[in-house]
């Protein structure tokens, strides 16, 4: 029977690259995002290449009732969701004081709440059906804290922390939870995120594509935290044994624009 992924983000970067490997895969597509017009493009394309459906909910996840309203269109729809990927999120550079709080709230719902919310309604049909696979997009960022980014980096914290604890509860029901924790992608994340100058995205960064093709079988093996690109593991793992204001202090230097 053909599996169906729902894919959040899925207007730009890596929601485009997972869309097209799921697709390729032969798996029909729920696609999530605020710019349904860029869906429909994907979706016109994808159905053209590959024998798939691709169902498109123009939605914006930070708005918390949204995981709710499209899980009932999709119960209603008799379409079941067998690899739930939560990509949708975003970054703000700049001093926390200075900050906007709406802008954080809404970063807070998009890149914490949403997760959190799909990933409960959706897992317990998972469980049911003895089957399922999870990806929850996290960073390299979840393993530090991130001054100028300050939020951010603890919604990223969140997503890797909340990842694995559910990942250890599902274990044994045939359902997998994965973290992705990409390091500086090329998306269109830094320009939302006002880091177009930053030292982080300074030189070559992973490509949308790689990552994604990284993710999708780091998935379907059932691994729980998975960092993209050997440079990022060594820093990851590196900042649990350095004294924790030099790891602030670095973070900071490498957010810092030229």
């Amino acid at each position: 029977m053909r599996k169906t992924a729902l894919i959040t983000g899925a207007s730009n970067g890596l929601g485009v690259e997972f869309a097209k490997i799921h697709a390729a895969k032969g798996d029909n597509l729920v696609l999530v995002a605020r710019s349904k017009d860029k869906m429909n493009l994907l979706k016109t394309e994808i159905e053209k290449r590959h024998n798939v459906s691709v169902h498109v909910i123009g939605r914006d996840l930070s708005e918390p009732g949204a995981p709710k309203t499209i899980y009932n269109e999709l119960k209603a729809q008799k379409i079941q969701v067998d690899y739930l990927i939560n990509n949708a999120g975003f970054g703000d550079f700049g001093m926390y004081e200075k900050s906007n709080w709406e802008k954080q709230l809404q970063m807070i719902n998009l890149n914490i709440t949403a997760v959190a919310y799909f990933t409960r309604l959706f897992l317990p049909d998972m469980i049911k059906n003895k089957y399922g696979k999870i990806m929850n997009v996290a960073s390299t960022a979840s393993f530090q804290p991130g001054p100028t980014m300050s939020v951010y980096f603890a919604t990223k914290a969140f997503v890797l922390s909340f990842t694995e604890g559910i990942a250890n509860e599902v274990k044994g029901t045939g359902v997998t939870i994965t973290a992705l924790c990409p390091g500086a992608t090329a998306t269109g994340f830094k320009t939302v995120a006002s880091l177009d100058n930053s030292n982080l995205f300074k030189g070559t960064v992973a490509t949308s594509k790689s990552v994604a093709e990284y993710g999708y079988k780091s998935m379907m093996k059932g691994k729980t935290v998975v960092i993209h690109g050997l440079l990022n593991k060594i820093m990851a793992f590196s900042v649990r044994f350095a004294p924790r204001k030099a790891v602030t202090a670095i973070t900071k230097m490498k957010l810092k624009a030229k």
